[in-house]
């Protein structure tokens, strides 16, 4: 019996034009893998894209009219990709990102091969210094980030996608924007029963930052946060969960600003169309529960 074919990656990267230096030391840094992707779209988000003649593959560029969001400009970057019909795992990279080993692919590629349930793959993302922000280890027990393992959600900065996950539950949701749309993804992949792992040997270097640098941050967490819970979870869990993130809320957020554009943001979720209704089994409750993180916090 012949051996399966080797996964083919194909990377993608979102920008809205403010980074060049950055995206082009992005793509030195692709280019210098030891198992080169199949494909590399770069996608301008509601802004033109500068040339990349130094790059020694071709670099599909796709320029949007429009800024839409991180969700809609990575849908917009992996359907791309699915034209192209020979990508099998899609790469997002945050375009102020960095890859600093060479076997980066090489390692993605492997561990797709090795398992055909893997959906999502989550990178370790570091400073410039080696350290990793406690946000940026996906599950609750955060004090180890070299401690990878099965998750229940991941980081935007830095993943793998398989596409035939991708086929299967659909892509990013438009709706959300920013913010929480990769758990939106993680739980409609696990209760379709892919597997969603946390891999901290996949390193993508990122300047250390903060989330509320985006001036809808407040507002955007919390409506998405509402949409989460009206999506995915059973009615029981729903008063559970957003109930937890109220009280989580109101004791780490310092800035009465960002606490009002968090009720703003709260409510519009509540009165807002949140997308279709389809709703997680309660056996994929269990089995979040089991990894460590019961959809409720």
């Amino acid at each position: 019996m012949s051996a399966a074919p080797e996964p083919r990656l194909g990377i993608a990267i979102l920008t809205m034009g403010n980074r060049p230096r950055e995206v082009a030391a992005l793509l030195e840094s692709v280019a210098k893998q030891d198992v080169p992707p199949a494909r590399v779209v770069v996608v301008g988000n509601g802004s033109p894209l500068p040339e990349f003649p130094e790059f020694p593959a071709e670099v599909t560029t796709v320029e949007l009219a429009e800024n839409l969001g991180v969700s809609g400009g990575r849908n917009v970057a992996w359907r791309r990709l699915r034209e192209f019909g020979d990508v099998d795992v899609v790469v997002d990279l945050d375009d102020d990102g960095l890859l600093v080993d060479a076997d980066v692919f090489r390692r993605v590629r492997d561990l797709y091969a090795d398992d055909p349930r893997l959906g999502i793959v989550s990178f370790r993302i570091a400073d410039e210094t080696g350290e990793t922000q406690r946000r940026h280890v996906p599950r609750l027990r955060a004090s180890d980030p070299m401690r990878g393992g099965e998750v229940t959600t991941f980081l935007g900065g830095a993943h793998g996608l398989s596409m035939a996950m991708l086929e299967q539950i659909g892509g990013w949701p438009d709706e959300f924007f920013f913010t929480h749309e990769e758990t939106d993804l993680a739980w409609r992949a696990l209760d379709a029963r892919w597997k969603v792992v946390y891999a901290p040997e996949l390193l993508l270097q990122h300047p250390r930052t903060s989330p509320a640098r985006h001036a809808v941050y407040h507002r955007m967490t919390a409506r998405n946060r509402v949409w989460l819970a009206r999506r995915h979870l059973p009615l029981p869990l729903v008063p559970l969960y957003l109930t937890t993130w109220t009280l989580l809320t109101l004791a780490r957020t310092r800035s009465l600003t960002g606490l009002r554009a968090w009720a703003g943001g709260f409510l519009e979720g509540l009165r807002t169309s949140c997308g279709r209704r389809r709703p997680m089994r309660w056996g994929t409750v269990w089995h979040m529960t089991k990894l460590g993180r019961p959809p409720i916090i």
